[in-house]
């Protein structure tokens, strides 16, 4: 039979629905690393400077408070955070501690694109320089950093480990926010970090902020109920939100691992 104007117009509106859900799926492929990683330029005006750190691939940037001794501090920090401002604060709480504050590819002067097998590398390169100088390291991962830290620590031993608004994974919080995309399907960096938790032994501190807006309490607590028992303590810090628990009085503290 010959298909009937109705038909017809059925057919025809539901072919353009499924082309333009079908485009919106191929932008959102394509655009997705614009929607997790959002660069900072680098900054001379802040009077912190940088050392150059070269990688497989890219020219990295470190803000860097050198010290000899056993001890350093790692940190990765949030996906649009310039880490060279935590410097000052970090030296007065880790006084005998040297600090270096990673700028991730394509942040803050380093050159390279930013994605989640080159940040996992660069964690592991800086690591594996960093600690033959000082035995002793703490790595310290907020938000998106936390997932590069807690991979890090996987993998390497690490005397401490401290994420702070961490996420079980970056998946299944982009599912949560695009229910009507196949994300699995799509989504190329997941951060999956509770892949990693299990196998970690260094003694680990999860922060929390009591008010976050950008990860779900819950995620933080399921990442935390991953670990082994007795391997992950869970604080949550009263009054913060995502980004302002570093202002906390007590956010410094618990980075030191002080009661």
């Amino acid at each position: 039979e010959t298909p009937q104007p109705m038909s017809r117009t059925f057919i025809g509106i539901l072919a353009a629905l499924v082309l333009a859900y079908a485009a919106m799926c191929v932008a959102l492929f394509f655009l997705q690393r614009s929607l997790i990683y959002f660069p900072t330029r680098a900054n001379p005006g802040s009077g912190i400077s940088t050392q150059p750190f070269a990688v497989h691939g890219a020219d990295l940037r470190l803000s860097v408070r050198p010290l000899p001794g056993a001890k350093a501090v790692l940190y990765f920090g949030g996906n649009a955070e310039d880490v060279s401002v935590n410097l000052p604060a970090f030296s007065s709480a880790f006084p005998d501690h040297a600090i270096y504050l990673l700028h991730y590819r394509g942040y803050g002067g380093s050159s390279g694109d930013p994605s989640e097998e080159a940040f996992h590398a660069d964690a592991l390169a800086l690591f594996d320089r960093v600690h033959a100088a000082h035995p002793s390291v703490v790595a310290v991962g907020r938000s998106l950093g936390s997932g590069v830290a807690i991979r890090l620590a996987s993998l390497r031993p690490v005397s401490r480990l401290v994420l702070v608004t961490p996420y079980d994974s970056l998946l299944a919080l982009a599912a949560q926010q695009f229910p009507y995309f196949p994300v699995g399907w799509l989504l190329v960096d997941t951060f999956e970090s509770w892949r990693h938790a299990p196998g970690i032994t260094a003694p680990t501190l999860i922060l929390a902020a009591e008010h976050d807006e950008i990860i779900p309490r819950a995620s933080s607590e399921l990442l935390f109920s991953r670990f082994a028992k007795g391997v992950a303590s869970y604080t949550v810090i009263a009054g913060a939100g995502h980004n302002s628990i570093s202002e906390s009085p007590a956010y410094l503290p618990a980075l030191r691992g002080v009661p």
